[in-house]
């Protein structure tokens, strides 16, 4: 009985890292939005900003974040054979129609056929076909659909499961004594219908031979002869390649231009970024069409202090959103001098604002910056962002002084009432110089 018992302590174990899986994104924007209230009670503006930037930016990651977590605890059910659990997964991450629906499809059919549930199976595969016609994982559905075809009126084999270990042994004994072998056998495994697990290690098998055939199939796959899971595979341990072999020719640029799928598409963006490649990340951002890798590309150029590529960026958009998506990757290293350029000659009013709020949150001192902006600007509204950019600086002085020059009641009103909440001597010395007159 003891293995027994073990067995059901392991499931449990993983039963609960695939619970705080799901549950995991829910905590930690928990964790963000308490974040932000303790500084909503210290800096109301930097609330505001926090929370506008949290919006805008962290939208897409989010979405990201949530169909990935839950395709993976998938993966992990179908490795351990949990085809109800895998079911569940997959089903609801098909329902975000998100970017990886369509491989959610092929794997809701591949669990349904593992249940023998054969049937539903193939009109899984049929919605795949019809909700996707151009998907990655169409040649695969084909093969998975002619094994459910033929396997039509049979019981579903118990034995899978060893069967699938043994095969793993199998390809890692044979490609260390008879690789010339092994190759032909793991490129056949690779085009029927199994398991990520069994797949994924196949590949790495590949990546780590030094058979130019390995390569060569490793490079097919990378270039989508395969579904776009393997294609990620393939492309994260081309990086290996690279750093062995320096002759090696880089097909990531390639790869990207001639692919649509956004999981494929951010496997070679953080390839990209790891390998610090400005100019490829600067290429990829001004010729993405679909907007959540657009916003990948530019945060991984401001990560990585990839600034002078963002303005070359910057200086080449027309669309006043996507000039505001960029500079709002400059909160943290961007360059105060041409922050104060494009407040001064941008025409659009708000990408002034955002270049404003941006500016207001450079490392040292911007008080002078945003004082001849605020001098010179027209704009009600910018004026008011200006104010309420200094009071997030905690700039008693800079405030105090456009106090002393305003003529406008209004404005003065609201530069007053954001120094009534600093616990600064220059502030509290003017308020007692209001009240005393």
């Amino acid at each position: 009985r003891m293995p027994e018992i073990d067995e059901y302590a392991r499931r449990a174990q993983q039963y609960a890292a695939d619970a705080m899986n799901r549950v995991n994104l829910d905590a930690q924007m928990a964790a963000v939005k308490g974040q932000l209230d303790a500084l909503k009670i210290r800096t109301p503006f930097a609330y505001q900003e926090g929370a506008l930037f949290q919006q805008k930016i962290g939208s897409a990651q989010r979405r990201f974040m949530n169909e990935d977590r839950l395709y993976e605890a998938g993966e992990r059910s179908l490795d351990n054979h949990r085809w109800d659990e895998a079911l569940e997964d997959f089903n609801q991450v098909a329902s975000l129609a998100g970017a990886r629906a369509d491989a959610a499809w092929y794997w809701k059919a591949y669990a349904l056929d593992k249940l023998g549930r054969r049937d539903e199976a193939q009109a899984a595969i049929a919605e795949l076909r019809k909700s996707y016609p151009k998907s990655g994982w169409l040649d695969d559905a084909k093969v998975l659909e002619l094994e459910i075809q033929q396997a039509a009126g049979k019981p579903v084999s118990p034995d899978q499961q060893a069967d699938e270990d043994l095969k793993l042994i199998a390809i890692n004994s044979i490609m260390q004594s008879d690789p010339d072998r092994a190759i032909p056998l793991i490129e056949k495994l690779l085009k029927t219908s199994t398991s990520p697990k069994l797949k994924e290690r196949a590949i790495f098998v590949l990546a780590q031979s030094g058979s130019p055939r390995a390569h060569q199939i490793l490079v097919q796959i990378a270039r989508g002869g395969g579904n776009p899971d393997l294609q990620v595979k393939a492309i994260e341990y081309m990086r290996q390649w690279r750093r062995q072999n320096d002759d090696n020719p880089d097909l990531l640029p390639e790869i990207y231009g001639s692919t649509s799928d956004p999981t494929v598409k951010r496997a070679i963006l953080d390839t990209y970024a790891s390998y610090r490649e400005w100019d490829r990340l600067l290429q990829a951002a001004r010729t993405e069409k679909n907007h959540d890798l657009f916003l990948r590309a530019i945060h991984d150029l401001a990560n990585n202090t990839g600034q002078a590529e963002l303005w070359q960026l910057y200086q080449g958009e027309t669309a006043a959103d996507d000039k505001v998506q960029i500079l709002e990757c400059m909160y943290n290293n961007g360059n105060v001098s041409k922050l104060g350029d494009v407040v001064r000659n941008e025409k659009d009013p708000q990408v002034r604002t955002a270049a404003i709020r941006v500016l207001a949150q450079q490392n040292g001192n911007t008080g002078d910056a945003l004082v001849a902006a605020y001098n010179s600007e027209q704009d009600e509204k910018i004026k008011q962002t200006i104010i309420d950019s200094l009071a997030g600086q905690r700039n008693a002085k800079a405030l105090v002084e456009m106090a002393r020059a305003e003529k406008d009641p209004k404005m003065k009103l609201r530069i007053v009432d954001r120094l009534g909440s600093m616990k600064s001597k220059e502030a509290s010395d003017y308020l007692l110089e209001i009240l005393s007159k």
